[in-house]
């Protein structure tokens, strides 16, 4: 599939309309749907009427936007106007009256929304297992998961549906599945997307982001959809800078974080990694281990988005504990007992990790983290294979991403070439509102052949 930047200047010179890119699109979404089951629903009158109005735009001289009839795939808890938000869940909802910021800054930047995509339930998991819609599949091996919470946008973007599509990262929900599928993942500095007509699942942590293939495409996306929002009292009144050019990997001082490669690991994973660092120094960066007490995972801090979670699930949970499917309804059960001087420790976790984070990019550029411990989770298993054990899923695929979610910062997930299939990926982590900064470090990356895999083996 072209890239994005491809798709929208071949749309903008009248060389190929947006009704042809997002009709091809469309054809591929449904193609693909009865393998990996990467939507809810597929919009093919919405989104032709869509293409239609970015062509006509064009042949009257004006300037659609720089996304122009690029397809994207939505996530399934994030308004779009007409369209029913079913969370992936069985509880009714009516057609959303307006779009989410998001969707409209899309929309407004050229980009088509082909259909939703599927999601664990309230995105409250990390398979996309989902009992209510059946679980996505994952391009690479049709056993095994997606990842989750945002599983269908990342199998769509693998399967070369759509160059790009949305998802929401609250405790590595973007970079989960984006490593879980072999593409690239950005989770932004939490307040930099507006959530304004996404379903909450932990506000205080929530994160709208671009899954894409490649970085300059995340990065396309991206400029799109950031910046402030006065109606989203998390949003951030900050100046967004774009990414600019690639990042020469010589000029970077790179950390590797002791206290936060915790996740059980995988030989390939593993070796992926070992060989990724290796790229680094080969290209000239200075890569050092870093050793920081003050960023130790606690078990307070573990149990961080519990309560905040039950918190928005508790009246629904309290009238209809039935409706919700057997794991989510395990998880709301067991966040129910999280007591307040527990939230209080966490909050305690919060300040003193986000400090001496910020006191490591005083020096550092990127600190770096596989971001799963393995890319291989068999749909219908808890557990995953971590060399002779079984270990369960959630300590393998979050371990590595949820402390980034509590300090807010910004993350990268890329693939990288390993003995695994899926291929494994590697977490960077910026400083916090350093997207910009940090997306041309993967783009140098990705320049140098340090990141970046092929696509999936057959076609599906």
């Amino acid at each position: 599939m072209a890239s994005i930047a491809e798709v929208a200047s071949l749309v903008h010179s009248g060389a190929v309309t947006a009704v042809d890119t997002v009709a091809a699109a469309l054809d591929a979404a449904e193609a693909t749907q009865s393998a990996l089951n990467a939507f809810t629903s597929i919009d093919r009158t919405g989104a032709l009427e869509q293409a239609a109005r970015v062509d006509r735009l064009i042949s009257t001289g004006r300037d659609p936007g720089p996304l122009a009839g690029v397809p994207v795939g939505l996530k399934d808890l994030i308004d779009q106007r007409g369209k029913r938000t079913t969370n992936g869940a069985a509880f009714e909802t009516a057609p959303a009256v307006g779009s989410a910021t998001v969707v409209q800054r899309l929309e407004d930047a050229g980009a088509v929304i082909i259909g939703r995509t599927g999601l664990h339930e309230f995105a409250f998991g990390f398979t996309s297992e989902n009992p209510h819609f059946g679980p996505v599949r994952n391009p690479w091996d049709l056993s095994l998961s997606p990842g989750g919470s945002s599983g269908g946008s990342a199998a769509a973007v693998a399967a070369d549906v759509v160059p790009a599509a949305i998802g929401t990262d609250t405790g590595g929900s973007v970079r989960v599945p984006a490593a879980l599928c072999g593409v690239v993942g950005l989770k932004v500095t939490h307040g930099r997307v507006p959530l304004t007509g996404v379903t909450p699942l932990a506000p205080s942590l929530d994160t709208v982001g671009p899954i894409t293939r490649t970085v300059s495409d995340a990065a396309a996306v991206y400029a799109a959809i950031a910046g402030d929002d006065p109606h989203d009292p998390w949003s951030a009144s900050r100046t967004v800078e774009s990414a600019g050019d690639a990042r020469d990997p010589s000029t970077i001082l790179v950390g590797v974080l002791k206290q936060w490669m915790l996740a059980p690991t995988d030989y390939a994973t593993r070796e992926a990694f070992h060989e990724a660092v290796a790229r680094f120094v080969a290209v000239g960066a200075s890569v050092e281990t870093v050793d920081e007490p003050g960023l130790a995972i606690t078990e307070a801090a573990g149990l961080a988005s519990s309560g905040e979670i039950f918190r928005i699930h508790r009246d629904r949970w309290e009238r209809y504990p039935d409706q919700y499917g057997r794991d989510v309804a395990a998880r709301l059960a067991k966040a129910s007992t999280v007591e307040l001087d527990t939230m209080v420790d966490v909050m305690a976790w919060d300040s003193r990790a986000r400090h001496a984070l910020a006191r490591l990019f005083h020096r550092f550029d990127i600190l770096i983290t596989p971001t799963v411990g393995s890319s291989r989770k068999m749909i219908g298993e808890a557990d995953m294979e971590i060399g002779t054990d079984r270990i369960f899923h959630r300590a393998v695929l979050a371990q590595n991403t949820w402390p980034i979610n509590r300090v807010g910062n910004p993350a990268l997930a890329l693939p990288i070439e390993s003995g695994a299939t899926p291929p494994a990926s590697l977490q960077l982590i910026g400083p916090r509102w350093g997207e910009a900064a940090l997306l041309e470090i993967g783009l140098g990356l990705e320049s140098a052949g340090v990141v970046g895999v092929g696509r999936p083996p057959t076609r599906i």
